[in-house]
Order: C-alpha cells, then sequence, then structure tokens
C-alpha cells in the first residue's frame, strides 16, 4: 500500500447532518455496522450490539471523566469579557494551569482575570505558552477540595465549537458517559456516550466483561492536519493510565480467543501504546501522542466502536487503517445518503 495522503481522508459533509443534540435515549442512536473483510454495511441500532457478542468477549472502555473546563470571566480594570479553556493541572500545590484564553492578544503576562458573580475566584497570568495558551495560577484561600468545587461550579461543559447552540442542562448528564469516573478530559470519548445503564446491564448478564482504562482527552483530539504527508504531524500527548486488572482480562479474552473490542478510538489509542513484544497488552501509566493511520497493523481489538468523524481528521485515519481505507470512505458516503448524525452526539459505527 503506498503512503497515504491527507486528501484521501476528504468528503463533503453536509452541515445539517452535524448532531446538534443527542437522541433522547443514548442507546437508541442509529449504529452502522461495517464487516472490515467483506466491507458489507448493516443498518441497525445501537442497543443491537449486543447481539454481535458472547460469553467472555471484553469491551475496553475509556472511563475518563470531562470537567466543566470553559470558564467565563472578566478582565481586571478593562472588565473585557474573555473566555478561559482549562486545559491541565500543572501543580496542584501551587494551582498552576495550562489554560486557552480568548481573544488572546488582549492578555498578557501579569495581568488579573476576575471569575463569578462576586469575583470570588481571582487568577493572574504568569507565562505565555503559544499564541492563545497561558499559564495561570489561581489566588484562592480555601482548602483544594474548595477550589475544584468552585471552578466546578464556575465552569461550563465544555461542548465543541462546532455545536453551535449554548450549553444547556441536558448537556451536563448527555456529554458524559454513564461510567465516567476518572476527572480530567476536556471532550468527551464519544463512542462511549451511546451506553446506557441497561445496556451494560444486558451486557453483563450475558456474561460479556468490561476492562476499564483511562484516557484524558485534550483538545489536540480537535486540532486539524496541516500537513499532506501523514508521517509529518505531531498528535498532542495525552495522559492515560493501564492498570493490572484491564491487562488480565484483555489478555485472557485474546488467549482464549474471545473478541476484544475497543469501545473508541481513544481506547484504541491507549491499547496500541502499551503493547508486548507477543502481542499482549502490558499496564502502563504515562502519556501518549501514538498517531495512528494506513497503513497499520493492531495488535490487541479486533472490533472498533466508534462515532463519525469529521473529513481530514486523525480519528478518521486511525478507523480507515482499522476498516480499511476504501470500506470505510464508501461507509461514509452511505452514511451521507442515509443522513446518519455526525460528531460527537452523532450516530455510531461499528468496525467488525
Amino acid at each position: 500500500m503506498n503512503k497515504m495522503k491527507l486528501s484521501q481522508f476528504s468528503f463533503d459533509l453536509p452541515e445539517e447532518l452535524i448532531a446538534e443534540y443527542p437522541t433522547e435515549n443514548r442507546d437508541e442512536s442509529r449504529l452502522m455496522v461495517v464487516h472490515k473483510d467483506t466491507g458489507k454495511v448493516e443498518h441497525k441500532l445501537f442497543k443491537d450490539i449486543i447481539d454481535y457478542f458472547d460469553e467472555g468477549d471484553v469491551l475496553i472502555m475509556n472511563n475518563t471523566k470531562v470537567f466543566p473546563a470553559r470558564m467565563y470571566g472578566n478582565k481586571e480594570k478593562t472588565g473585557a469579557k474573555i473566555e478561559v479553556f482549562l486545559l491541565r493541572e500543572l501543580n496542584r500545590e501551587s494551582l498552576l494551569w495550562d489554560v486557552l484564553v480568548d481573544p488572546a492578544r488582549k492578555i498578557r503576562i501579569g495581568n488579573k482575570l476576575y471569575f463569578g458573580e462576586d469575583d470570588s475566584l481571582v487568577a493572574e497570568v504568569i507565562d505565555n505558552t503559544t499564541s492563545r495558551g497561558r499559564t495561570l495560577r489561581f489566588l484562592f484561600d480555601g482548602s483544594y477540595e474548595e477550589f475544584k468545587k468552585t471552578i466546578t461550579e464556575l465552569g461550563q461543559t465544555p461542548l465543541p465549537k462546532y455545536i453551535k447552540r449554548d450549553v444547556e442542562q441536558i448537556d451536563e448528564d448527555r456529554y458524559q458517559t454513564v461510567y465516567a469516573k476518572e476527572e480530567g478530559a476536556v471532550a468527551a470519548p464519544t463512542a462511549g456516550l451511546h451506553f446506557s445503564k441497561q445496556l451494560m446491564k444486558r451486557l453483563e448478564l450475558k456474561g460479556i466483561d468490561f476492562a476499564e482504562i483511562t484516557l484524558h482527552i485534550g483538545l489536540g483530539t480537535f486540532r486539524p492536519v496541516e500537513v499532506e504527508d501523514l508521517t509529518k504531524h505531531k498528535m498532542d500527548s495525552e495522559q492515560i493510565s493501564i492498570n493490572q486488572s484491564c491487562v488480565d482480562l484483555v489478555n485472557n479474552a485474546k488467549k482464549t480467543k474471545k473478541k476484544i473490542v475497543a469501545v473508541g478510538s481513544t481506547a484504541m489509542r491507549a491499547i496500541e501504546t502499551s503493547v508486548s513484544t507477543e502481542g499482549l497488552l502490558k499496564p502502563y501509566d504515562g502519556w501518549t501522542n501514538k498517531f495512528i493511520f494506513p497503513p497499520y497493523d493492531f495488535s490487541i481489538a479486533d472490533v472498533l466502536i466508534t462515532n463519525f468523524h469529521t473529513p481530514l481528521s486523525t480519528l478518521l485515519m486511525m478507523i480507515s487503517a482499522f476498516g480499511g481505507h476504501e470500506n470505510i470512505m464508501n461507509a461514509y458516503q452511505e452514511a451521507i445518503k442515509e443522513k446518519y448524525r455526525f460528531y460527537s452526539y452523532g450516530d455510531a459505527m461499528m468496525i467488525i
């Protein structure tokens, strides 16, 4: 297979197929099943995934939890409204955070920003990291727990920018998986949004195991690829953790020839980051900037559950590597024709 180029992942997506809201019930979004060996496509509902799995199969889920990362504050003296997007905590003792600010040109080192009705939270800009990136030190008198509670109250669910409406009550619940545990993501692992508590119970009763990994999704997930030669693209690093009990479940399933399912591209990136020479999963605690694009040999998962992604995105490249470029581009044309809903709140695809 020749080296793939960025332009091979282009397609025209009608604006009206971008989902602004989730389906009424999580597990009743549509599901396109793509068979990677034949290219055959089936149209189902998400809750039908149960028919494809048997006792002993393992679903690998990303249990990261989205925190309310988007905050609005005012600049001292001028009172100008500023959006601050919390990316990651750098130091919990001194309350240092990596953030993005908008409009960036007005925010300089030494500026103070005020948040909350009564300016209950203050931050000082102490460094420029990129054109929009800043390091903030929050000035807060209480305990760390009280600080976290304050930013959780002041922050909003960080819906992606392509959802054009304001954040609503529904988003607090629905832009989060039902199994979210470990706080640290600024975007949801969207394939997991389709799982309801009922569906998970039904899968469990059928003897299907859940193995949890953690990958804290950063804004890099939305970063465009700007080079035609994909080998030159650099992914942002994201923090991952794969523990021994997850490893045991997955490797046991592999040895007994059961299906291993990556729920979402983040679960897939995490497991592909930590593979032993025998092709088994290893525990891992650290960072990954792994970029998967065709051609690529996958080591762990046989099945991938994912959403419908943006043209030219790293997510589309990964699923093309898994399902076959031609299969996936054909399936996307079919999805557009059948009016599947795209992106975070959209429908799902399972490549099997």
